[in-house]
C-alpha cells in the first residue's frame, strides 16, 4: 500500500538518486558510483543465471530483465528526496507514469513502495486497478479523455486533470448529474520552450497539451474558470522529459505555482490546495550512474519555488522513466555474425519491436550494449567497431551502429542496458514478432549469491499473434464479394 508517513492527505513522499544531466554531476559522488557497481554486478549475475536457467535460449531468443532491488531503491530515493524539502505532514503523492512500464506486477511493486499511478488511457486505468492501486492514489491525465472515461474516473474518485476548455465543460455536466469525490484540476502549458528532444517537450508554444497560458486571454480565462468552479482544487503542468534541462523544468513549475497564487488571491482563499508538477526527470544513458538525482531536482525546486514546498500546498509528481530505466535489461541471442563492407555485424533477435525509439531515433536514444558469451559471461577482448542489428526487415533496425565492442560471436548474448522504461514493456509488432517474456530478478553482489526470477509477463506465442491479427475472421472480407 502507498506510504503516508509525510502526508496529511492520501499520498506519499520520498527520495531518489540521480545527478544533473546537464552538468554531468551525479549529485552523490562515490556513493552513487558504488551503487552503480553493485547494480552492474547484479546484472552480470542475472545474465549468467538467465542463460543457465533457460530464460534465454534458442526457443526464447529475447527476454527482458528487471532488477527488483534497483526499482525499490529508486522508489525510496524519490520519496526521501521530496520528504527532505517539505515540512512533516505535507501531502505528497508520487504517481508512476504507467506508460513508462505498463506491467501489472511492476505497478504492484511500486505501489508497495509508496508509489501510486498516473494513467492516460482506459487500458492504463485498468492496469492500475489490476495492480491494486486505489483510486485516491491514481491520477488521470490525457488530452483525449472520452465522456465514458471521465464518468468512470469521477465515479471511482480518481483524480482528474482536465486538458482543455471543452473537457472542462464536459466535466461540468458530469458533476451536475452526479456528485464526485474526485480531486479535479486543470492542466496548463506555461509555454516556456523545449529541450533537445522536440517530441518530448510539452511546454512549447504549440504543444498539444493543456491550456496555452501565454496565448491572448488564456490566463484570464483560467482564473475565471476557477472562480466559477469552487470544486477545481488542483493545478497541473508538465514541461517534458528526456532532453529537458532541470532549470527549465523548475521554471515550468514556478510558472504554475505563481498562477496558483494568483488564482487563490482572486478567490480570496486557498481554493487550489494541490499542485501537480508532472515528472520528466532525465535519465543518464551513458553509464550505470544515476544522474541527475531526485534529490538534486528537489533541492533545485526548493531554491527556485520555495513557496511551493513550504507546506501550504499538497504535491503530486508523475515520474516514469527515471524510476525504471536503469533497472531494465534486454537480452538477445546472436543468431548470426557476418561482415559487410569490412564491418562485423551481429544479427540478434532484439530490434525495433523492443527498442523502437532507439531504432528510429538513435541520436536521441543511444543504448549501451554489453556483450556476453554463450554461457552468459561478460565478453572481453580488444574493441572492434561493429554493428548490433535486430531481426526486423528494414536496414535501420540497429541497436548500435559502428560501436566499438569486444568482437561478438554467433551464439553470444547481447544486453541492451537501461531499457526498463519504454522498451520491452511497450512492444511494437513489426514483422509480427512475438512479445518477449519479462522477468524480475533478485540477486546479491557475491559470486555465491543465488539469483531468483519471477515472471512479470509470460513470453508471447505465434498463436496469440494469429488471434490478434484476425485469425478467427479469415473469411470476413470474402463475404463482401457476394
Amino acid at each position: 500500500m502507498v506510504s503516508t508517513e509525510n502526508a496529511g492527505k492520501p499520498g506519499s513522499t520520498g527520495t531518489s538518486g540521480t545527478g544533473n544531466a546537464e552538468t554531468g554531476d551525479t549529485g552523490a559522488g562515490d556513493t552513487v558510483s558504488e551503487t552503480a557497481r553493485h547494480a552492474g554486478a547484479r546484472r552480470d549475475q542475472a545474465v549468467r543465471a538467465a542463460v543457465e536457467q533457460g530464460l534465454i535460449s534458442e526457443a526464447r531468443p529475447v527476454v527482458g530483465l528487471l532488477d527488483v532491488a534497483g526499482i525499490r531503491s529508486s522508489a525510496a530515493e524519490l520519496r526521501a528526496a521530496f520528504a527532505e524539502v517539505t515540512p512533516p505532514g505535507t501531502a505528497v503523492l508520487h504517481a508512476f507514469a504507467v506508460k513508462a512500464a505498463s506491467l501489472v506486477p511492476v505497478l504492484r511493486l511500486l505501489y508497495a513502495q509508496g508509489i501510486g499511478a498516473e494513467v492516460a488511457s482506459p487500458g492504463e486505468s485498468a492496469l492500475a486497478r489490476a495492480a491494486g492501486v486505489r483510486p485516491e492514489y491514481t491520477v488521470l491525465d490525457s488530452p483525449a479523455k472520452t465522456a465514458a472515461e471521465l464518468r468512470e474516473a469521477l465515479a471511482l474518485g480518481v483524480s482528474v486533470n482536465a486538458d482543455n476548455p471543452q473537457e472542462l465543460h464536459r466535466i461540468d455536466a458530469l458533476i451536475r448529474s452526479a456528485a464526485s469525490r474526485s480531486p479535479l484540476g486543470l492542466r496548463v502549458n506555461p509555454q516556456i520552450g523545449g529541450g533537445s528532444i522536440g517530441a518530448l517537450s510539452t511546454a512549447t508554444a504549440t504543444s498539444k497539451f493543456g491550456v496555452a497560458l501565454r496565448d491572448e486571454g488564456a490566463r484570464a480565462w483560467v482564473v475565471q474558470a476557477y472562480l466559477d468552479r469552487p470544486w477545481l482544487t488542483r493545478l497541473h503542468t508538465h514541461s517534458g522529459s528526456q532532453g529537458l534541462p532541470l532549470a527549465l523544468m523548475a521554471e515550468g513549475v514556478r510558472e504554475v505555482y505563481e498562477l496558483a497564487e494568483e488564482i487563490n488571491a482572486a478567490v480570496g482563499h486557498r481554493q487550489i490546495d494541490t499542485i501537480d508538477i508532472g515528472g520528466g526527470l532525465p535519465v543518464n544513458f551513458a553509464s550505470d550512474d544515476h544522474s541527475p538525482t531526485y534529490a538534486a531536482y528537489a533541492a533545485l525546486l526548493k531554491e527556485t519555488v520555495p513557496g511551493l514546498l513550504d507546506g501550504r500546498y499538497g504535491l503530486v509528481t508523475e515520474f516514469g522513466r527515471s524510476l525504471l530505466a536503469k533497472h531494465g535489461t534486454i537480452l538477445a541471442r546472436v543468431e548470426y555474425t557476418k561482415v559487410s563492407g569490412g564491418r562485423p555485424i551481429a544479427v540478434t533477435h532484439a530490434g525495433a519491436q523492443v527498442a523502437t525509439r532507439t531504432v528510429y531515433d538513435p541520436a536521441s536514444w543511444p543504448l549501451r550494449i554489453a556483450p556476453y558469451d554463450a554461457e552468459g559471461r561478460p565478453r572481453t577482448g580488444p574493441g572492434i567497431a561493429q554493428d548490433v542489428a535486430g531481426p526486423a526487415c528494414f536496414a535501420g533496425d540497429l541497436l548500435a551502429e559502428n560501436r566499438t565492442l569486444p568482437l561478438i560471436e554467433q551464439g553470444d548474448v547481447v544486453a541492451a542496458l537501461d531499457t526498463g522504461a519504454y522498451y520491452f514493456s511497450n512492444h511494437y509488432a513489426y514483422n509480427s514478432l512475438v512479445r518477449p517474456g519479462i522477468h524480475g530478478f533478485s540477486a546479491g553482489t557475491g559470486d555465491g549469491d543465488r539469483v531468483r526470477f519471477a515472471t512479470v509477463r509470460a513470453p508471447g506465442t505465434v498463436e496469440e499473434i494469429v488471434t490478434e491479427s484476425g485469425g478467427g475472421l479469415a473469411d470476413g472480407l470474402l463475404k463482401l464479394n457476394v
